[in-house]
């Protein structure tokens, strides 16, 4: 089954309102305009749409390589300042679990100010403190500064969906979030690429730099290209308003599971990656750090996999889509346990392709099924989703010091089990459904 059109309106200006020049052209004439206001939204092949495109996917690679930029640099992290697997994770998980904490007030804060403003504040004050986290003088520093860095890429995630649901054709959203998927795919791929090689040569300080020189460079393209927002509406959302928006969207069985999704798959890979690079550079492996940040390159698996989310859910339906990443993932996961590097990476493959999949399927579905607030729906799944990665990042370390590898696959194992559970009562409910329809019908 297909992501359901809602059938929402998204608020739209009035014809009177002043065009910028550099907004795109209306792609039809007046009257169909005003009788499909589908028909004014940005979609491939339109005018805009590569701008469009290509802003949010310099925005998604900044998100992830920011965000995860000391998770390649754990063991160099561990080594230099004398601390566990655990500890050093924090430095991942505070990131995300910051991210977690500020996203749905921010993404409140979006519908007064609006998307682009809220994106472009969120990348540039992250990218800003990118160039100081280097300087942390001690763990207790890092993970604060890391936390802080969180909290000021909250306004991206969930403003970027929004943004996306308002500007974009229904038909084409899914693939529109795909390429912002896929973004942070190739952020999170090229950020432990670089901090792996230049870790290996400067050290990991000079590493969280060179990250933070990759974000400055995309927070000014993706400034320079975002077109303005032609279908955003300001809406000032008070706390009690916010509240009573936030428990509607939870009152919603079908966003409830979309959430849980997508923290659980969160959860795998917060959990794979954070510890991949401890045991790769142990025995039997005995990889070099920047060997190890190379095996990020498997995250263009996740770019591909998630650009073509859209196909998998016209072909498979919805709930198919979500199967085959649940099976994807846990496959990757019982492979990865060989003691062969060929068969690791091939788990790693299988892991990463299964996640975004899932993920993109997922977020897609969030912002189609939201009839109102979709900044507040969309923020709702990425706090679940990046706790899921808090929980993951923190939950793998504990397991892998406790139980080895294997441990931190039987919590990814658990986890998927929980995502195939959610997805099958999902199956039985809409069947059941469909048969009582049979039933009203033949009465």
């Amino acid at each position: 089954m297909p992501p359901a059109d809602t059938g929402a309106s998204v608020l739209t200006r009035t014809a009177a309102s002043p065009q910028s020049p550099s907004d795109p052209a209306p792609d039809s004439a007046p009257a169909t305009t005003a009788a499909d206001p589908e028909s004014r939204k940005l979609h491939p092949g339109g005018p805009g749409y590569r701008r469009m495109s290509f802003a949010l996917f310099a925005a998604g690679v900044a998100t992830f390589a920011l965000l995860y930029s000391t998770q390649a640099l754990l063991p160099a992290i561990s080594g230099d300042l004398g601390v566990s697997p655990d500890q050093a994770s924090w430095t991942v998980s505070a990131a995300t679990f910051g991210l977690a904490l500020a996203v749905i007030p921010l993404s409140a804060l979006s519908e007064r100010f609006g998307r682009r403003t809220m994106m472009t504040a969120s990348l540039s004050v992250a990218a800003l403190i990118a160039m100081v986290v280097p300087f942390a003088p001690s763990l207790g520093w890092l993970i604060a500064l890391r936390a802080v860095q969180g909290v000021a890429l909250a306004g991206l995630p969930a403003s970027a969906m929004a943004f996306l649901a308002e500007e974009v054709r229904a038909k084409a959203l899914v693939a529109a979030i795909g390429l912002f998927v896929a973004g942070n795919s190739i952020g999170g791929m090229s950020g432990r690429i670089v901090t792996g090689w230049v870790a290996q040569a400067w050290g990991w300080r000079a590493a969280l730099g060179a990250v933070g020189v990759l974000a400055v460079v995309c927070a000014v393209v993706f400034r320079l290209l975002v077109p303005k927002a032609r279908h955003f509406a300001a809406r000032p959302v008070g706390p009690r308003v916010l509240a009573r928006t936030l428990a509607g969207h939870l009152a919603d069985p079908l966003l409830r599971r979309l959430y849980g999704i997508g923290a659980l798959f969160m959860t795998v890979f917060g959990a794979v990656y954070t510890v991949i690079g401890y045991r790769l550079v142990a025995a039997p492996f005995n990889l070099p750090q920047g060997l190890v940040g190379s095996i990020f390159l498997i995250y263009l698996v996740g770019t591909v996999s998630s650009a073509v989310a859209g196909k998998l859910v016209a072909r498979l339906g919805r709930r198919g889509a979500l199967y085959l990443a649940v099976g994807t993932t846990a496959a990757g996961l019982l492979l990865s346990l060989a003691d062969s590097v060929a068969a690791v990476l091939a788990g790693l493959i299988l892991i990463t392709a299964g996640f975004f999949a899932g993920h993109a399927v997922a977020s897609a579905a969030v912002s189609r099924t939201a009839k109102t607030a979709r900044a507040q729906a969309s923020a709702l799944y990425q706090c679940a989703y990046y706790i899921g990665s808090s929980l993951g990042g923190a939950l793998g370390a504990l397991a892998f010091r406790a139980a080895g590898w294997e441990g931190t696959v039987l919590l990814g194992l658990f986890a998927m089990v929980g995502a195939a559970a959610i997805t099958l009562y999902a199956t039985r409910k809409a069947v059941a459904e469909r048969r009582l329809l049979h039933l009203g019908k033949a009465a």
